[in-house]
């Protein structure tokens, strides 16, 4: 027995397939783009809208420019650094030191 549903297999907001429907696509521009480590991307832009100086490459995440001669530096990551680490930037041993003795003078209570 039929379950009597008419649009069975469509979804909504389907309508008739074809370019008169959507109307014409915009003229477009394949740049290509190479990162450092020699993977090229070929993203498309509107013919009429400004191209990027740097584009991410999508496999290595790297940005990638237009000459494939002299692509851009990878970004330089910092390594992790402790509490420890910044506040010895901060202060000298000398400050440490000092700071260490007026904490212990207070914990014994001579201040």
């Amino acid at each position: 027995m039929a379950s009597g549903n008419a649009i069975r297999g469509s979804r909504v907001g389907a309508g008739p397939m074809g370019e008169a429907e959507r109307g014409e696509s915009a003229p477009r521009l394949r740049i290509s783009f190479w990162c450092s480590n020699g993977h090229e991307t070929q993203p498309s832009f509107a013919s009429d809208a400004q191209i990027p100086d740097t584009w991410d490459c999508p496999r290595c995440g790297f940005p990638a420019g237009q000459d494939e001669n002299n692509p851009p530096d990878p970004p330089r990551t910092e390594p992790y650094k402790t509490h420890l680490a910044y506040v010895r930037e901060r202060r000298s041993d000398a400050d440490g030191e000092a700071i260490l003795a007026e904490a212990l003078a207070k914990l014994r209570g001579e201040i």
